[in-house]
């Protein structure tokens, strides 16, 4: 059974750091890629990060490039996000989500409709 847990999530002020992880377990990891995707109320599911476990590749939104970054522990079968100098505008609900390797090429990886599991999110609220 194919499951994605995400954790890391909480309220940081403007500035801050966190680090998100996304556990996953039942199945077979080289030909899957894990994208984090995040929604704010009212507004669209938005691609953040995507990272594929074969060769490590990463890709990454311009609304966050520079400031988030994506990693993996094989060992661990967890992909982390690493997000810092963080925005009010970057308070959302976090989702971690599953796509085949096949599927992630060019901007691929941010039609979150390419994605075929998903975690149920953790919360990270940017607020003084």
């Amino acid at each position: 059974q194919v499951q994605l847990v995400e954790s890391g999530g909480g309220l940081v002020q403007p500035g801050g750091s966190l680090r998100l992880s996304c556990a996953a377990s039942g199945f077979t990891f080289d030909t899957y890629a894990i994208g984090w995707f995040r929604q704010a109320p009212g507004k669209e599911r938005e691609g953040v990060s995507c990272l594929t476990f074969y060769d490590g590749r990463t890709y990454y939104a311009d609304s966050v490039k520079g400031r988030f970054t994506i990693s993996r522990d094989n060992d661990k079968k967890t992909v982390y996000l690493q997000m810092s100098s963080l925005k009010p505008e970057d308070t959302a609900l976090y989702y971690c989500a599953r796509i085949s390797r096949a599927n992630v090429r060019g901007s691929g990886w941010k039609a979150w409709t390419k994605y075929d599991a998903w975690g149920r999110g953790t919360q990270v609220t940017v607020s003084s």
